[in-house]
Formats: structure tokens, C-alpha cells, sequence
């Protein structure tokens, strides 16, 4: 195949959205939340809706270690996260891109090692930790987090 008819076929996958062009990807990637995701956002309504309060995105410092549960009910000593499937490695849902396989497999574990590491740190510090998936219907996340608050 000519180049010319390979960056025509280039240009028309790009306009048909095929393609993202790295500059573009780099954009995409830089407007995913940390914070206040759509799920995340549920779970503290409800919870805040059944008279719950507590703290979003709370800095817990523990070792050297900054530690940001999405939610923190501080004087229980319970911290909650909502993750997501994609970048906490879901068993159901987590998958890796069929592009880029090495950076994205080394990403991803090192996201579930850190979700390991950051449980372990909290609970020798005398918290307890609840993560929930980003699939899970928000009434099942209520339920779980009512349980150990009430445990």
C-alpha cells in the first residue's frame, strides 16, 4: 500500500472517530475524575439522604502514605471507596486495553497494589475499609455501608 492511500485511510478512520490521535487521548485522560464520579455521587445522596454525614474525600495521613477515602465517616473509623471497574481491576467488568497491553497492565496492577497497600494501612491504624463497585446498585452499597456502621 502507497502512503498516500495509507494516510488517507489514517485521515477517514480519524474523522469517523476510529482513531483518537495520542494529543486528543491525552486530553480524555487528563478530564477523568478523581472525585464526585456519577456512582460516587449516588452512594453519598443516599447516604446523606438517610441521615448519614460524614466526609467526602477525606486526607487520612498514615506513614508517610496520603490515603483519600471517597467516603470517610471519621469517628467511626470507617473508610469507604467507590471504585471503578476499569481503573481497580474488577473481576466482572475490569479489562485491559486491546492497545498500549504493557502500559496499561503495569498501570492497572499498580492501581489494585496501591488499593491493597492503602487497605492494609488503614486497618493496622484501627480503621475499618468498605470498597464497592462502581456496578453495584446503590441501594447495595447503602445496605453494606448501614451494616458497618451499625457492626
Amino acid at each position: 500500500m502507497d502512503a498516500g492511500r495509507s494516510q488517507r485511510r489514517l485521515s477517514d478512520a480519524l474523522r469517523r472517530g476510529y482513531v483518537v490521535p495520542p494529543e486528543q487521548r491525552s486530553s480524555n485522560m487528563a478530564a477523568v475524575k478523581r472525585s464526585d464520579t456519577k456512582p460516587e455521587l449516588a452512594l453519598r445522596k443516599a447516604l446523606h439522604a438517610c441521615g448519614y454525614r460524614f466526609r467526602k474525600d477525606y486526607p487520612i495521613r498514615i506513614s508517610g502514605h496520603l490515603i483519600r477515602p471517597d467516603v470517610a465517616f471519621t469517628r467511626r473509623r470507617l473508610a469507604v471507596f467507590v471504585d471503578g471497574c476499569f481503573w481497580h481491576g474488577c473481576p466482572i467488568h475490569g479489562q485491559v486495553p486491546a492497545t498500549n497491553t504493557s502500559f496499561w497492565s503495569a498501570k492497572l496492577e499498580a492501581n489494585e497494589s496501591r488499593d491493597r497497600r492503602q487497605d492494609r494501612l488503614l486497618l493496622e491504624s484501627g480503621w475499618r475499609v468498605l470498597r464497592i463497585w462502581e456496578h453495584q446498585p446503590v441501594e447495595d452499597g447503602l445496605e453494606l455501608v448501614t451494616a458497618a456502621l451499625e457492626a
